[in-house]
């Protein structure tokens, strides 16, 4: 059990670059819908106006970066260091493009492993993988002393109550940042966790490429697009991920 103030009197700098993986961000063009320009303009304006409120501290960041602060918990249990529901939110990333590739697998697989009458898809997703830039001076390293003697707990698979309260905890002592070992990644990946907006420190992603992942029973292939490389080509089995 942590208290806010032993949470702070453990916080380190941190600041660097990350991973993140979301679906195909192409745009989805209204022009179609209306006669002119203007109408095209005013139709966007009422869709962003039934969106949830953009948080504070969040105004101006890229789409990207702020939709994980924007919307509830997409998932029924919530995620591992989110509550479900209309709780503040949370950027996850990882520090290798690799990582974050695993961790984005793990749930398309959970997905298709949940719904059993949703038929597996045969042909490629196309996937928008990003990096951003963060910095903190406020950040809590589960993967070094003090905590990582409490490894177990926030390596566990599935089960998210205590990392949940660690989380709230830490955004009582004002943390920004949670770096910790990646239960996904097989090969021993770090992610990282934003808990404000405030933590970027780019407005936007810092590059931005397209990569294709193919999905079946087996095993998920993750290739990037045009590009003949083994370096950017990955498969994960699904049996790593424990589903």
């Amino acid at each position: 059990m942590w208290t806010p103030s032993a949470l702070a009197s453990e916080v380190c700098q941190k600041a660097g670059t990350a991973w993140r993986v979301v679906e195909d961000q192409h745009v989805v063009s209204t022009r179609k819908l209306v006669d002119t320009r203007s109408d095209q303009e005013l139709l966007e304006d009422i869709l962003e106006d039934s969106k949830p409120p953009v948080p504070q501290g969040a105004e101006h960041l890229h789409y990207l970066l702020k939709t994980p602060f924007r919307y509830d918990a997409p998932y029924p249990f919530g995620s591992r260091f989110r509550r479900a529901g209309s709780t503040e939110g949370v950027f996850y990333a990882s520090e290798a493009i690799r990582t974050a590739l695993a961790e984005f697998c793990n749930y398309r697989l959970r997905f298709f492993q949940e719904s059993p009458d949703v038929l597996w898809p045969r042909q490629e997703e196309r996937l928008t993988v990003f990096t951003i830039a963060y910095r903190s001076t406020r950040t809590i390293d589960l993967t070094r002393p003090p905590f990582v003697k409490d490894r177990d707990t926030w390596t566990h698979p599935s089960a998210y109550q205590v990392t949940q309260a660690f989380a709230d905890t830490a955004r009582e002592a004002h943390i920004e940042i949670l770096r910790y070992e990646s239960v996904r990644d097989t090969e021993g990946g770090t992610n990282i966790v934003l808990l404000s907006p405030l933590a970027f420190s780019a407005l936007m992603p810092t590059m931005q490429q397209t990569w294709f992942l193919y999905l079946s029973e087996v095993e998920a292939n993750c290739t990037r697009a045009h590009s003949n490389s083994d370096d950017e080509s990955w498969t994960f089995k699904r049996e790593q991920f424990e589903l």
